[in-house]
């Protein structure tokens, strides 16, 4: 049988500025962390499926008339339809994201006895649950590494340069080739906050840009400071 190939090793020039970015970003955002407001595993699970086609701001609003009707899974998976709706119906989708909390819920109490997995292999398995909300799950309830790849994070690590991959599973690997599986987790948070803040995905703050030296795409917004320094947003998703 012919030898399974040997990944390919990331040009050592490549590991450097890509590190070299997330040192400055994470100077930049000092405060860098999951948006979401949550008090347990199961609240951010919850609160990461909830937050799909939203913004982290509407649904922290709404968390706590979720949660002080639904403390957990075995509350929540007998959840009343209709009560349930209306707890979320600010969030938009509110029937599909409704039927979602009910079916995750349910398999919550019947595989795990309502608690949580720690693993990516069993959070992935549940209704609703892909490796994004899985890794935001990992990595900031229990502290295992992972790599979030939600909208902002692919945008900015082509935008670096750091793959050309466009599929999440494969931006993933490309990027955690890159860097210590230790600083997974904050690589993410320190690329989404400034995916939100400054390198819009229209518009980058180009001229404000604390990364703009090794950031092949600056110039795909505007360069001069003043101009740049209007586009730079104080938080995340409003």
């Amino acid at each position: 049988m012919p030898a399974t190939p040997l990944p390919v090793k990331p040009d050592t020039s490549l590991v450097r500025r890509a590190r070299k970015i997330d040192r400055v970003l994470a100077e930049t955002y000092p405060d860098a962390r999951c948006e979401l407001d949550f008090d347990d595993p199961f609240q951010l699970l919850v609160v990461t499926v909830l937050s799909a086609q939203t913004t982290d701001k509407r649904v922290n609003a709404v968390r706590p008339t979720l949660f002080a009707a639904y403390p957990d899974a075995k509350a929540m998976a007998a959840a009343d339809r209709a009560t349930l709706e209306g707890i979320v119906g600010p969030l938009g989708f509110f029937r599909a994201k409704t039927e979602s909390l009910l079916r995750l819920s349910a398999a919550l109490v019947e595989e795990y006895d309502g608690r949580v997995p720690a693993r990516l292999d069993d959070l992935v398995k549940l209704p609703g649950v892909g490796r994004k909300t899985a890794n935001v799950v990992l990595g900031n309830a229990f502290d295992v590494p992972g790599i979030t790849v939600d909208t902002h994070f692919g945008r900015l690590a082509r935008r670096f340069g750091w793959t050309e991959e466009t599929d999440p599973v494969k931006v993933e690997h490309a990027v955690g080739a890159l860097f210590p599986k230790r600083d997974w987790t904050m690589l993410s948070h320190h690329l989404i906050w400034h995916g939100r803040r400054r390198c819009h995905s229209q518009k980058p703050a180009c001229g404000a840009c604390p990364v703009a030296r090794w950031c092949p795409a600056y110039g795909a917004g505007p360069t001069d400071p003043e101009a740049a320094a209007k586009l730079v947003k104080t938080e995340g998703r409003a």
